[in-house]
């Protein structure tokens, strides 16, 4: 039997949720978004400054790769560092549509406090696809969708066994669902801010009024919410990397609740769990930027050469692989003799050491601080 849409229900949208089966979870949400701002303001201002730029990184890499675009890490560093106006070591040019998603990100949570308006939201499309595509198909851009190929499905499966999960309003019915959506987000100044941010998640993925791009403009929705619930624009953890990891879960409670009545406890409940794990993450990203500090701390004046410099960045900033004499030569465009007298310097110095012996296979890996 066919199960009405969480929007053909005769009350949308006017949600309801058990707050006492919530109380527990936001309680413990609020003092660890306290805590972890607490921290990073105590960090100095070049850290703080650091932090943000590994966490805004993370979250534009992990949303986009939700949609499955991989974009290139030092390119989506350089575009956030530019915008924030921060100098980080060997900038790379970025592309357009990597500076595209930097920009609706910068705009959401830099300009928190900002009204959210329908031209603020197809601002962040054009700078979504600025090329007016979306992969190999063209798209309306700029605009809200208009179900000219049909209504707007979300569909798996092969071709001939295709399932619907969810099926959004009519594209007549955007700028009413829109309008009503902004007015709310915009005023309701009352409302819990992170219970706020959960909400408006789900109910602009569910108008989705975009061709495509949905999923990344409500999670810049929910980054802008969040950042009004923490009242400031610094970004210390990452929503959309804890949705990335559990992708499954969530398009699971998405499914179930669209499906559903108004009462969106259960989504309230995923999203806050979701958001608790996000910022018990950012642990991560903190001790990597204090490990750095710590590093610099010990070993800048025993730094030779801008080359040496440039490798020990990449290698605490995550490098990929295995450090060789070869790949130091190449990423300092030197010969492999001028590679190896800096190596062999930095393993004096006991900077570096070697992962394991053997001729060519030989590898450097950094001493583990104590």
């Amino acid at each position: 039997m066919f199960k009405p849409y969480i929007y053909q229900n005769k009350n949308w949208p006017n949600f309801n949720w058990d707050d006492k089966s919530l109380i527990h979870l936001l309680s413990e949400v609020r003092n660890l978004q306290g805590k972890i701002v607490g921290k990073m303001e105590a960090l100095g201002f070049s850290l703080r400054n650091e932090a943000v730029l590994e966490t805004l990184t993370l979250d534009v890499l992990k949303s986009s790769e939700i949609e499955g675009e991989i974009l290139d890490v030092e390119q989506v560093r350089s575009s956030l560092a530019k915008r924030l106006g921060l100098q980080i070591e060997n900038p790379v040019y970025s592309e357009r549509n990597v500076d595209g998603v930097v920009d609706m990100l910068i705009d959401a949570t830099q300009k928190f406090n900002n009204q959210l308006s329908r031209e603020r939201l197809f601002d962040w499309h054009f700078s979504l696809f600025p090329t007016g595509r979306g992969g190999m198909h063209k798209i309306k851009v700029g605009d809200w969708r208009s179900d000219s190929t049909g209504p707007m499905q979300v569909v798996s499966g092969a071709i001939g066994k295709e399932k619907v999960h969810f099926e959004a309003p009519s594209s007549e019915l955007i700028e009413k669902e829109i309008a009503s959506f902004l007015n709310w987000i915009n005023s309701n100044e009352k409302m819990e801010p992170v219970i706020k941010a959960g909400i408006a998640h789900l109910w602009f993925i569910t108008i989705h009024p975009f061709e495509d791009g949905n999923g990344r403009v409500s999670r810049a929705i929910t980054d802008m919410l969040l950042a009004r619930a923490d009242g400031i624009p610094q970004r210390y953890y990452s929503m959309s990397s804890q949705i990335r990891l559990e992708r499954k879960s969530y398009y699971e409670i998405l499914e179930k609740t669209q499906q559903s009545s108004l009462d969106v406890t259960d989504w309230l409940i995923w999203f806050l769990n979701c958001l608790l794990d996000a910022i018990k993450s950012s642990e991560s990203v903190l001790n990597k930027v204090l490990d750095k500090h710590k590093f610099w701390n010990k070993f800048g004046t025993e730094i030779q050469n801008e080359r040496q410099k440039r490798i020990l960045n990449k290698l605490l900033d995550g490098f990929t692989g295995k450090l060789t004499t070869s790949k130091w030569a190449k990423m300092n465009k030197c010969s492999q003799d001028t590679a190896l007298r800096d190596i062999q310097f930095l393993i004096k110095k006991g900077i570096l050491q070697k992962e394991n012996a053997g001729g060519r296979s030989t590898n450097y890996q950094l001493i583990k601080l104590r």
